[in-house]
């Protein structure tokens, strides 16, 4: 019997050559190519991308055999390719959808596959759940590939297309005029040589590292936050640049480094994009953030009279809001943002040329940025701990604090709760507790945000014991 596959937040994932097997991804996109063909336009065709991984372009081929023998067309990436640009192909080219093989920002082991809609954004949990029905039970095989079909696999270029739209957005000449230096890490992804390629062409002063292929990820996992930001951190120091831009292993998230080597959590650049949208830009619009990002937009909401939405953790409940409202923008703890006008759908490379255009139009540091935020909202501090923990004790505590078991937290009293995606515990209006479980890891995940870091601190580590307690 072939093993059970499960969908997470953002498709699905597996180690390779444990669940992530080339059988495995033709039963994916089977299921993907059987969703398409009865519920879809299969005539549009779909793109089939995939990162810099290993196996990654032969799980794609694969994939695209598949959805070829179920006579859907399929455009198919020329070489490694972020996520966004292939999400941006989907809507230029009007296709029916795309399947993306990557793992995202997970450890080298680890690869899968990413199902985008055909507005360009996350499949929906409604397309998701639709489509866990259609995968088959067994591998369909090779076979498949070679039943007689007229569609067929066209390879392109689906980058330039999409940096080409993308530069459209900021002012690269603004940002070469103000004179800054920046230090780009792709973190060995799909990114490489992406936002390179616009600042060379524009003559903007850079270095970057860590662009080389090497599928292992050699010293960090290709998530940009500490402790993988650390070259990065070093570099911007050592060359004495103005900021660090850094995105995940397919693009679509991104971190940051400020002139003195500190790091700007995901936190503090959604607060800086959503900050300079209304109050220099003077765009309109409502937000949407995942329950576990910052208290700091719902103050910079309330401050310029936007509406705020709060979703389970996922882009995909983002995209969902971004598809029926006027959202101006959305964002997610992970570094996932997504800004009105361009996709419903996260772009870490866009997000670093928004960075670059802010530091040169308000000509400050990203330092003096999160300063500017701190005097006016109060101080953030954010930490997120993964707990290795049995799934059924993980379970346990969730549903203990969900029964109002906790009445404080390090001398916090719990004033609220919000169970919308595992518990948070409301603290105060800056300071707040979440924990929920791995959908497939054995994991307890623990957020928290107070406005100092020994609050944080306090706070995870009173989690942290009465974890330990409820699976003795």
């Amino acid at each position: 019997m072939a093993e059970e596959i499960k969908f997470g937040t953002d498709g699905w994932r597996g180690m390779i050559g444990d669940t992530f097997t080339f059988a495995n991804v033709r039963r994916v996109a089977a299921a993907i190519a059987r969703y398409v063909r009865s519920e879809g336009e299969p005539e549009r065709g779909l793109v089939v991308g995939f990162d810099t991984r290993f196996l990654s372009a032969e799980a794609a081929r694969e994939a695209a055999m598949q959805v070829v023998a179920a006579g859907i067309p399929v455009l198919l990436a020329d070489r490694a390719t972020p996520t966004p640009a292939v999400s941006y192909t989907v809507v230029a080219r009007k296709t029916a959808g795309a399947l993306m093989v990557t793992a995202s920002h997970n450890p080298y082991i680890w690869n899968g596959i990413k199902l985008k809609a055909p507005y360009g954004g996350s499949a929906s949990p409604a397309i998701v759940k639709k489509l866990e029905a259609y995968l088959p039970v067994e591998d369909p095989g090779k076979g498949l590939a070679s039943r007689a079909s007229t569609a067929q696999i066209k390879t392109a270029d689906l980058i330039t297309p999409y940096l080409n739209r993308i530069k459209t957005m900021v002012s690269l000449d603004r940002i070469h005029a103000s004179g800054r230096r920046f230090v780009i890490d792709p973190m060995y992804g799909a990114a490489r040589g992406c936002l390179a390629r616009l600042f060379d062409e524009a003559g903007v002063a850079f270095t970057e590292i860590h662009s080389e292929h090497n599928p292992l990820f050699p010293g960090l996992n290709p998530e940009p936050i500490d402790p993988h930001l650390a070259d990065l951190s070093a570099a911007v120091v050592k060359s004495k640049s103005d900021a660090g831009l850094a995105t995940d292993g397919d693009a679509d998230r991104i971190g940051a480094i400020d002139s003195q080597g500190n790091t700007v959590d995901s936190h503090k650049i959604f607060s800086i994009l959503l900050r300079h949208l209304v109050a220099v830009r003077g765009q309109k619009g409502e937000v949407v953030k995942t329950v576990s990002s910052t208290q700091m937009i719902d103050k910079i909401a309330a401050k310029y009279g936007l509406p705020l939405h709060v979703t389970p953790i996922g882009f995909k409940y983002v995209a969902e809001l971004m598809l029926e409202r006027d959202i101006l923008i959305g964002g997610e703890e992970s570094g996932g943002i997504a800004v009105r006008g361009h996709l419903p759908e996260r772009d870490g490379i866009l997000n670093s040329l928004y960075l670059a255009d802010i530091i040169a139009q308000r000509r400050k540091d990203l330092g003096e940025l999160v300063r500017e935020l701190e005097e006016e909202f109060g101080p953030h501090y954010y930490r997120r701990v993964d707990m290795e923990i049995d799934k059924a004790d993980a379970q346990r505590v969730v549903e203990q604090v969900r029964k109002g078991v906790l009445r404080s937290v390090a001398d916090c009293k719990v004033l609220s709760l919000d169970d919308r995606d595992g518990v948070k515990m409301m603290l105060g209006d800056s300071t707040w507790v979440l924990v929920r479980t791995s959908g497939t890891e054995n994991v307890l995940r623990l957020y928290a945000e107070a406005p100092s870091r020994e609050q944080v601190a306090a706070l995870i580590n009173s989690i942290v014991d009465f974890a330990r307690r409820q699976s003795q």
